[in-house]
């Protein structure tokens, strides 16, 4: 049997064609069709997932269709990862606020926040928050991070994946009243900031994937978890530029404890062609 080649290039190709393309369509009419807006930015954010279940279903290949069912399935979560992953990051934002005390920053930034930091044509911010987290778990873990763990170690994967998650941000800095065209009003630098600070943050979501065998609905989670924290919790600005700091400090943690994980790779020759 000849096995399945996953096609990486090709997938991202068309994510970042039909996200952008609907994102900056998004950006031009904002001023005027604020509507038309919202639907081309909510299209663009759904076009991952969309790919991703074009790419498997439309495959003569079975095994790659149950393989993306069962990343669904309750039983491959290990709730002890979840709880360790979920408490890492806590840690992450711990760490970072009382860090961010020797440079003048409240404690207080560790106080829930009266309500979110943004909001996008008056579409709600949590309801955002949630359909990100699901949608694009969807996209990169139900074909996106496979695609290149099958050519190279989850390693190498996590590095390539999360400047690719970076740089599929971009157009959201141009989007009014997104939390990314907030960082950007405040400076260039904290845009910056957010954009290096994907980076290692692919490797937590890497771990926190393959950790619960390659669940999505793990991924998910940890993901609502991130977002949450990092709306309902009031760090500054610069307190984020040292939390970037943090998280690439636990990723390299997190790579050196999971040797087994970020030194193999996917073993796609489980997948065959029908």
């Amino acid at each position: 049997m000849k096995s399945y080649k996953y096609r990486p290039v090709l997938f991202y190709l068309r994510c970042f064609i039909f996200t952008w393309g609907f994102w900056i369509s998004a950006i031009f009419l904002q001023d005027r069709y604020g509507d038309i807006s919202l639907i081309l930015l909510l299209l663009g954010l759904f076009s991952p997932a969309f790919i991703s279940l074009f790419t498997v279903f439309s495959s003569k290949n079975m095994a790659l269709k149950a393989d993306f069912k069962g990343k669904f399935s309750l039983s491959r979560i290990n709730l002890i990862n979840i709880m360790i992953a979920i408490a890492s990051f806590f840690l992450i934002v711990l760490i970072s606020v009382l860090i961010s005390l020797a440079f003048g920053q409240s404690i207080r930034q560790l106080y829930f926040t009266e309500g979110f930091g943004f909001s996008v044509s008056g579409f709600s911010a949590l309801l955002t928050i949630l359909l990100a987290s699901v949608i694009e778990e969807v996209g990169w873990r139900g074909y996106g991070e496979d695609a290149i763990a099958s050519y190279c170690s989850w390693l190498k994967e996590s590095i390539i994946f999360g400047i690719i998650w970076s740089l599929w941000h971009l157009p959201l800095f141009w989007v009014e009243g997104t939390y990314h065209f907030m960082l950007k009003e405040l400076g260039i630098f904290y845009a910056l900031n957010f954009l290096l600070s994907v980076i290692p943050l692919g490797f937590l979501t890497t771990w926190v994937y393959v950790r619960n065998n390659r669940s999505i609905l793990a991924s998910i989670m940890f993901h609502i978890f991130v977002n949450l924290m990092q709306e309902r919790i009031g760090l500054t600005a610069q307190t984020k530029c040292i939390e970037t700091f943090v998280i690439a400090f636990f990723a390299v943690l997190v790579v050196i404890f999971n040797k087994d994980i970020f030194f193999d790779k996917l073993d796609a020759s489980m997948i065959e062609l029908s």
